[in-house]
Parts: C-alpha cells; structure tokens; sequence
C-alpha cells in the first residue's frame, strides 16, 4: 500500500463491498491449485475480529486464517489476493485508532514470515514479537527476510 499518512483505513475496515461470499471458478489450474471451485470472500472487519482473538505470546499465519474462513464457510478456499490487503487494512486501522487496538503483529505471512507492510515495517513488527518472548531469525542474503522461530509450535488455535 501508498499513502497510508492520507487513507482512513477504519473506513475501509467498515467496507463489506458485497462480501462475505463465495465465488464458484472454473479456472482449471487455479482450482488445482486451490482444490476446489468455491472461492471465500471475507469483508475486512472479519480478519481484524479473528486477529483480535490471537492471545499474547501466540501467532497465527494469514493462511491458517483463511483456512478457517473457508471450514467455517462452506468453501473450498479464501481468497488469498484479498486476504492480504484485508490483514494490511487491518493493521493499518488499529495503528490509527486511539483504542480497541488490533495486535496485527501477531499475524505472520507464510511459514511465520514477517510481514514489511505492517505499520512501522519489520523493525516494529519485530520488536513488538520480541516483546511477547518470540526469537526472530534472518533468512537469506540480498532477499532478506525475517521469521518467527519454531512459530508452529506457538500457533493459536481458531475454533
């Protein structure tokens, strides 16, 4: 995202645009990919409820959110383009509320990677995981990225 100084995302946090909904596709090498036709759409307001129950000291990946979204929903899969930007909105939306804030920075990308987009990039999402007592490690040489060590083995449980 751009601009996050000039965009209000609560507003956009508030926006459903039709959704939730399930889209059947018929691209065959997406529903292999996905394995199945019946996509999951979230609103955003979804993935910021679901952030807010990740108690302190656990973590949860983008995918095992959108996993639950599609159990719960009747739904082969959700969204991934879609739960990206969502989990941004939603990060972006408590960093500019006074209150009821989000602990966005307890949602990862995959395999427990940091996520650059958050407010105040990795550097914050870092330190604030480090406040909770998680060890970040760095992973590569010119592609540097960074991860939460051994996160599986403090995943949060979504029922």
């Amino acid at each position: 995202m751009a601009n996050e100084d000039k965009k209000d995302f609560n507003e956009m946090l508030q926006r459903s645009n039709g959704m939730p909904k399930i889209q059947i596709i018929d691209d065959e090498k997406a529903i292999k990919k996905y394995g199945g036709e019946r996509m999951y759409f979230a609103p955003p307001m979804d993935y910021d409820n679901i952030m807010k129950t990740i108690p302190f000291g656990k973590v949860i990946t983008t995918g095992e959110i959108r996993e639950y979204f599609a159990k719960h929903n009747n739904a082969d899969f959700t969204d991934p383009i879609t739960s990206g930007v969502f989990v941004s909105i939603a990060a972006w939306a408590s960093h500019q509320r006074e209150d009821n804030k989000t602990p966005f920075w307890r949602t990862l990308k995959a395999h427990g990677e940091l996520n650059k987009k958050y407010p105040g990039g990795i550097e914050e999402q870092k330190q604030l995981l480090e406040d909770e007592g998680h060890t970040i490690i760095k992973k590569g040489r010119t592609n540097i990225r960074y991860y939460v060590k051994d996160y599986e083995k403090v995943l949060a449980t979504l029922t």
